[in-house]
């Protein structure tokens, strides 16, 4: 039975750059729940709105591979990363050989599910 996988991503808000960011932040949004097996894609803001983070669910490590490989994060996350950058980017259960190597490319954690439950 396939498993969700779960990212998160910290990022800080260039002084100045909130306004590009959060133009780039809703189109990545906008764009994301059309690909399959994105099943969540929150995005919390600090009250000084200096600091990001974004709760992203995947149906599984096809998905996750899928939204990888796919234009938000081909074109929109180097133009979120004009008006942010990250500090830190986990994920949460089996991404998958090909998508696990990218990411830890870019020095994401990589946490495999040990325990639990999930309904």
């Amino acid at each position: 039975m396939p498993q969700h996988v779960y990212l998160q991503v910290e990022l800080t808000i260039h002084e100045g750059k909130f306004a590009a960011f959060e133009a780039t932040a809703k189109q990545m949004v906008a764009d994301t729940p059309n690909e399959p097996g994105a099943v969540g894609y929150e995005w919390h803001l600090s009250p000084d709105r200096k600091r990001c983070r974004i709760l992203e669910t995947y149906a599984d490590a096809n998905a996750l591979l899928a939204h990888l490989k796919g234009p938000v994060v081909q074109q929109l996350v180097p133009k979120m990363l004009e008006s942010s950058a990250i500090d830190c980017a986990e994920v949460y259960g089996d991404p998958g050989a090909e998508a696990r190597e990218m990411l830890m490319g870019f020095g994401a954690g990589i946490f495999d599910r040990w325990q639990g439950f999930h309904r």
